[in-house]
């Protein structure tokens, strides 16, 4: 499998925070879902990916190169959008391609322009008079406007209403139509992922719990609900992590099928993918 990008063992330490060994790879023409609760490590990450950080130690690669060594070429590739807008305030939308075709080789000034009309923002505003969602809009824009082949999305639909939400994640879906272009994006609206996204890389406290085809996830996992001596009868082998409630215990497993053919009796319930990750940070580890 060709990978767009690949992490090895990289580590970064800060005196309240680390990325621990973090290994992820994100196949090229693929759709990649990057989750965590809030300051898991996702931003630290993508940064480090960026090379906006300089890691400790380990690997970065993308397009199979050093992200440093060839960082401009690498760039030139890259679209990205942060969860705020890093445009100077006192600068228009058009100002703002201006100052974008001269950053970029293959700057596409008619694309950029579409886009703008498309997302019906204005060209006389000034950036500073923009709402959040129209600055995230604009940001988006700027990032599908010179050909890049990879698009890194840090929260980009944060701020959107559900309706520009929806056309957002339609155009990033045919963006991957070809199979050269790949897309890296967190969110904490969990729903948009299950939308668009082919894998789950799951990332908590620093480290990568685990990268996982969307639909085997989805497939895979489960959530057994069960009293106090059927709890007692499970193999925790079979189970990831339970949480105790008024009515008994609920228990969640990456093996729903396996489960059920052993324990008959229970009552197993697919997974989502915000349950998941809630029985990982909040259930008990078996």
């Amino acid at each position: 499998m060709d990978y767009a990008i690949e992490l090895q063992n990289v580590c970064k330490n800060y005196d309240n925070f680390k990325l621990d060994h973090v290994t992820m790879n994100v196949p090229k023409g693929s759709v990649v879902g990057f989750v965590g609760e809030n300051g898991a490590g996702k931003t630290t990450t993508i940064k480090a990916i960026l090379n906006l950080i300089t890691v400790d130690s380990g690997k970065i690669q993308v397009f199979g190169q050093d992200h440093v060594e060839q960082e401009q070429a690498i760039k030139e590739q890259i679209g990205v959008v942060f969860d705020e807008s890093c445009f100077h305030e006192q600068l228009t939308a058009p100002e703002i391609g201006k100052v974008m075709s001269k950053i970029y080789k293959e700057w596409q000034p008619r694309e950029f322009d579409e886009f703008l009309r498309r997302f019906q923002l204005p060209a006389q505003k000034k950036i500073k008079e923009y709402s959040r969602g129209m600055k995230m809009k604009l940001s988006i824009a700027v990032a599908m406007s010179h050909k890049a082949k990879l698009l890194i999305l840090d929260e980009a639909t944060s701020g959107l209403d559900p309706i520009v939400r929806d056309e957002i994640l339609e155009l990033f879906l045919d963006f991957i139509q070809d199979e050269e272009h790949t897309i890296l994006v967190s969110s904490h609206i969990i729903s948009d992922l299950e939308k668009i996204a082919d894998y789950i890389i799951f990332i908590h406290g620093g480290k990568i719990l685990f990268q996982k085809n969307k639909d085997e996830l989805l497939y895979e996992y489960g959530i057994i609900r069960c009293s106090e001596e059927q709890f007692r009868k499970l193999d925790p082998k079979l189970c990831i992590s339970y949480r105790k409630n008024q009515f008994g215990y609920e228990v969640l497993t990456g093996k729903r099928k396996e489960i059920g053919k052993i324990y008959r009796d229970l009552v197993i319930d697919q997974a989502d993918i915000e349950n998941i990750i809630l029985f990982y940070v909040k259930g008990v580890r078996l």
